[in-house]
């Protein structure tokens, strides 16, 4: 026989918060707190983007007080240099997407082969190192190793037959922009980015690998068999994220790289907003283009996620 509560018709009481609950709720409210003041109050800007605030001193009341335009957007769509730096944009991000992507994914699965835990542990001490050092820091580094009379890989270079003394090669140069920042950007952050692929691979069950070892699987069948399909929910949710962020550049890591005479290769929208923005005072612009930029962002992660789950049945939502 089921014995009913009486208070309330014989649905059971509430619980009563305690001090561990009103702690946690504490909690969570600073991370909403801190999320609505400086991730959503500050998108009240985005109004700018329809106003005439280039070159104005009071941007407050030029957001909420101008007149409503679409010129800023006239302009962006009509601009040479912004289809300029958005194609470049597009290019060097898919590079990235398609070189980087995949490396720290294959550094984790090399790295949960080695048996020695303190070699292990030293690898990831080595490659994570970079990640904690600025770009700025890093990429004055890249720029002093990759110069042409005084840095050090001119002279491997010269060992393999593809530069010389007389001749040296200048990686400087806007044609060796591409390979250079891919390179920089893979050996900065594969350390870094086979964090979350190593915890995946360390929470598989240990007897898939030791019951696949009894049916006679070599390494490579244990990897595509096992280790792979468990992680691959873990894969389509990054690679959706990186999809997502094609038009999405770290500032400092362009900006340092960025010269007068590499400048058309270099310049991305990240730059490209912040020059505009802040040193042409084109604030409506940058504005525009930012959200242009976001708008764009958006369209790819629904749409990534929208063919992700139609084609694999996995997605971030």
């Amino acid at each position: 026989m089921v014995v009913k509560s009486k208070s309330l018709g014989g649905r059971s009481p509430k619980p009563r918060w305690n001090i561990r609950d009103i702690q946690l709720a504490c909690m969570a409210g600073l991370g909403v707190a801190f999320l609505a003041v400086f991730a959503y109050l500050p998108m009240s800007g985005i109004l700018l983007a329809f106003k005439n605030g280039d070159k104005q001193l009071d941007l407050l009341y030029a957001t909420f007080y101008g007149e409503w335009t679409l010129k800023n957007f006239e302009a962006l769509f009509g601009n040479e240099v912004f289809w300029q730096v958005f194609w470049n944009t597009v290019k060097i991000n898919i590079w990235m997407l398609l070189i980087n992507f995949p490396t720290p994914i294959i550094f984790a699965l090399l790295l949960n082969e080695v048996r020695s835990l303190r070699l292990k542990k030293g690898i990831q001490t080595v490659c994570n190192f970079p990640q904690f050092i600025s770009w700025v820091i890093y990429g004055g580094i890249v720029l002093a190793l990759t110069e042409a009379n005084t840095g050090v890989v001119n002279p491997v270079l010269e060992l393999l037959g593809l530069s010389s003394p007389e001749n040296p090669v200048d990686l400087n140069l806007a044609q060796y922009f591409y390979p250079k920042i891919i390179i920089a950007s893979m050996l900065k952050g594969v350390g870094w980015g086979s964090i979350i692929y190593t915890a995946a691979i360390a929470g598989i069950d240990p007897s898939l690998y030791e019951a696949a070892m009894i049916d006679g699987a070599n390494r490579w069948q244990r990897v595509k068999s096992i280790t792979y399909p468990m992680i691959k929910p873990t894969i389509m949710i990054f690679l959706l994220l990186n999809v997502s962020g094609l038009l999405s550049n770290s500032f400092e890591q362009f900006y340092v790289f960025e010269r007068s005479y590499n400048r058309e290769t270099t310049r991305v929208l990240a730059t490209y907003i912040y020059t505009e923005g802040m040193a042409f005072r084109n604030y409506s612009y940058a504005t525009a283009l930012s959200l242009f930029e976001g708008l764009i962002s958006v369209g790819l992660l629904l749409g990534s996620n929208y063919l992700s789950k139609k084609v694999t049945g996995e997605g971030i939502f």
